[in-house]
């Protein structure tokens, strides 16, 4: 038995060793197969990773021998072809080579297994410092272009191409200032329209309403290209024009709803000692069933809402998405009394009986607690909608 015990327990290990070990063998790659498939940039990083972790690593220090000058050679010819040409970013382009030079420059020099290996390894700093320029240039005239078309989507591509012109060269010529404008012209206005809670329910809607504008102004992260605006800031800020117009309304709440019911049964409980009697063998316990009659008494208090999301465009009128979430609240209290013997009860119909009548919250905590599913589904919905722009 315990042999058995043992050999399940062996098979066990082996079985998660028979998992594991291709894992620990991908992680540890020596290069030689990268360098086998023509991959010679990737060899010889996974080779001088593994040099890292082992410095006598004879397959690492074989695959970085071989792999490091092919490595080199082919960045140096498709940056050289690339500069060449007329293309467009090619300055950029044939950056991106050097830079995978430098890349390998820079591991080599921080693993030294892979340095004694290639003692001499070469860097492009100094062209790529160059080509820098050259590429900030190139992006930042070809964003002027395409921000003079003055559409939304030829400016979104020039906001990332001044972004880019600025991270070559900080600060290139006026590209800031650039990156403002086609921010401003690529970004999605929308005005968020939150209609008040009608005053006749004498409940304010100021708490749901602030959360949403809360989320829309400081933690939407869905589309850097949309901002959201109240009516107010469109005033303060004195937008030339907005695109779209985001509306949300409660169709239907109700606030209160009261419901309380009254429930009667009876209860027993079979075996339980009730006494002792006096036998020639001495005394002996007895046992019976027990019961007693239940009252539980439960109010509820229901509070639900219905609320509108509609998004229209700003010039046309079309609607654009029409949407509409449901939320509900309710909220209980348990309380009763018995008659007859306790020991029949469970300890959760004790614990009722216990329990007193107490009030509800006020219809104004009962209005935010059925809002909170209600934005809970909001949230993603707009993330959802707005992402497309």
């Amino acid at each position: 038995m315990q042999l058995n015990s043992i050999n399940k327990s062996m098979r066990k290990y082996i079985y998660l060793f028979a998992l594991v070990f291709p894992i620990i063998l991908s992680n540890c790659s020596s290069g030689k197969k990268a360098y086998e498939k023509g991959d010679y940039y990737s060899a010889v990083l996974k080779s001088v990773n593994r040099l890292r972790q082992n410095p006598s690593h004879k397959k690492s220090k074989e695959a970085l021998r071989k792999s490091y000058p092919l490595a080199v050679q082919t960045a140096e010819q498709k940056a050289t072809t690339i500069l060449s040409t007329n293309a467009q970013f090619k300055y950029k382009n044939a950056m991106a080579y050097y830079e995978r030079i430098n890349t390998m420059y820079n591991e080599i020099r921080a693993a030294p297994g892979a340095l004694s290996v290639i003692k001499n390894p070469k860097n492009y700093f100094a062209k790529v410092a160059s080509l820098k320029q050259q590429a900030a240039e190139e992006n930042y005239e070809e964003a002027l272009i395409l921000l003079n078309r003055n559409t939304r989507e030829d400016a979104k591509t020039a906001f990332l191409l001044f972004r880019e012109a600025n991270s070559f060269v900080p600060n290139y010529k006026d590209v800031r200032d650039k990156m403002d404008e086609a921010k401003f012209l690529a970004t999605l206005k929308v005005v968020v329209e939150q209609i008040p809670v009608p005053s006749r329910y004498n409940l304010s809607g100021n708490f749901f309403q602030d959360k949403i504008e809360e989320y829309l102004h400081t933690q939407f992260r869905s589309n850097e290209f949309v901002q959201f605006y109240t009516p107010r800031e469109v005033k303060s800020n004195k937008l030339p024009f907005v695109d779209q117009y985001l509306r949300l309304q409660f169709d239907d709440f109700v606030v209160g709803e009261t419901h309380t019911e009254r429930h009667t049964e009876k209860v027993s409980r079979d075996s339980v000692k009730t006494g002792t009697v006096s036998t020639r063998a001495g005394e002996k316990d007895v046992y019976s069933t027990v019961s007693a009659t239940l009252v539980v008494n439960r109010k509820e208090v229901r509070s639900r809402g219905l609320l509108s999301m509609r998004v229209t465009d700003a010039d046309s009128k079309a609607v654009l998405t029409h949407r509409k979430f449901n939320g509900e609240f309710i909220w209980f209290s348990q309380w009763g009394n018995f008659n007859g013997d306790e020991r029949a009860l469970s300890d959760e119909q004790l614990d009722i009986c216990q329990q007193q009548e107490v009030l509800p919250p006020d219809p104004q905590t009962l209005f935010i607690e059925f809002t909170r599913p209600i934005y809970d589904q909001l949230v993603p919905a707009v993330n959802d909608f707005y992402r497309r722009y």
